[in-house]
């Protein structure tokens, strides 16, 4: 049955203990400003997985849990029925959180003093998780092109062969930019990676969210190669805006890889979902395909009245478009700001809290990150003020 679903509708968050609200003024050393950064969504969620949360609390009877072979089969029959991307029960468990799932990876493959290869710019806990673990990151930086980006292959061949790393953390779909990586470049990443024994560890949180058509592709699908190399994490949390249930999974299609890994996190029990997040997350790939697909064309056009206001309003910034995802890379080079400057006026002028383009690395200096999935008319009036 057809279903039209409320994206207008506003919720107040605030007093939630939601960090994109609630924790403006620790970020940004105020909270009377318009909440436009951390990667979830204003919208409610889809009314089906409200209900099965609602039936498992009543029960209330709150024990230890275990999955039963529906949850892991809605992970298997979306990610097959959505991408393409076909794994069995024993190549997929559950982390506690993709980054922390990029974190049990590094600690788990690499040694302290290891080099890592990452993108920049580029998701910023990358270097952080990296970094923390007293890892080596290495750059692989994007090369802008018009109004995209490309990879440097030629230059990340020269990273692996000279320079050893041990694991590189693709962004894929990319954020912030947003790219939906072509098949071409993840089957050159995945062909030197396999030349020069480099595990691909491949974040596609983001990878049901493509927009006007582009297709997400999972890098392990690509190529034998790929499969033979890749860790793969994903998570229903941007999909279907449920972050705060900690759902998220992991597939890992080599046995030699993914027996010593799955057993690590299997006997130190980082790999046993909790009773909410598999009832979320069952919900969630089972009955919300009609809302994801309602859910995207508000945020495409919420992205065409961005790029229009800034069109005729706001010159001095270009919205890079997305291929996928919600957030959209902001060029403010033409504002002819430093990045010091560029920041203040967005948060003490205009009164707007976005991720500063720095934060993903150098190479985002004179950007801005802004999250548009909010309602549409919250959004233009927020970005009037700048």
């Amino acid at each position: 049955m057809k279903m039209n679903y409320d994206f207008e509708k506003i919720t107040e968050r605030r007093g939630t203990g939601c960090v994109k609200h609630d924790a403006l003024a620790e970020h940004f050393g105020r909270d009377d400003i318009d909440a436009l950064w951390v990667a979830d969504m204003d919208f409610e969620v889809l009314p089906e997985i409200t209900e099965a949360l609602r039936k498992r609390i009543d029960h209330r009877v709150y024990g230890y849990s275990c999955a039963p072979d529906s949850y892991w089969q809605s992970i298997i029959s979306w990610q097959s029925t959505m991408h393409g991307f076909h794994f069995t029960r024993n190549e997929v468990c559950y982390v506690p959180g993709v980054v922390k799932g990029i974190a049990l990876a590094i600690n788990h493959f690499t040694e302290k003093g290891d080099k890592v290869v990452i993108q920049e710019p580029v998701y910023h806990p990358f270097r952080n998780v990296t970094e923390g673990n007293g890892r080596v990151i290495v750059n692989n930086r994007l090369v802008r092109e018009g109004d995209s980006y490309r990879m440097n292959l030629e230059e990340l061949e020269q990273i692996f062969a000279t320079q050893h790393p041990r694991m590189m953390i693709l962004c894929n779909p990319h954020n912030p930019i947003g790219i939906t990586w072509d098949r071409a470049s993840l089957r050159s990443v995945a062909s030197l990676a396999k030349r020069h024994g480099v595990i691909v560890v491949s974040d596609e949180i983001h990878g049901d969210l493509g927009l006007w058509g582009h297709e997400h592709v999972p890098f392990a699908t690509v190529s034998e190669e790929a499969a033979e190399v890749s860790v793969t994490f994903g998570a229903p949390s941007k999909t279907f805006n449920i972050p705060g249930m900690v759902s998220s999974w992991c597939v890992v299609k080599n046995e030699a890889l993914r027996k010593h890994f799955f057993h690590w996190l299997e006997v130190n029990e980082f790999s046993d979902p909790t009773a909410m997040a598999m009832v979320a997350t069952e919900a969630a790939y089972t009955h919300g395909s009609q809302w994801l697909a309602q859910c995207k064309a508000y945020i495409e056009a919420n992205i065409l009245a961005v790029e229009d206001l800034c069109a005729k309003q706001l010159p001095g910034i270009k919205p890079i478009r997305p291929q996928a995802s919600f957030l959209v890379w902001l060029d403010c080079s033409a504002m002819g700001m430093t990045h010091e400057e560029l920041i203040d006026h967005f948060v003490n002028k205009a009164r707007l809290g976005m991720n500063d383009g720095a934060t993903f690395g150098a190479a985002g200096s004179g950007f801005m990150r802004l999250n548009v999935a909010t309602q549409r008319a919250r959004l233009l009036e927020s970005l009037a003020r700048i």
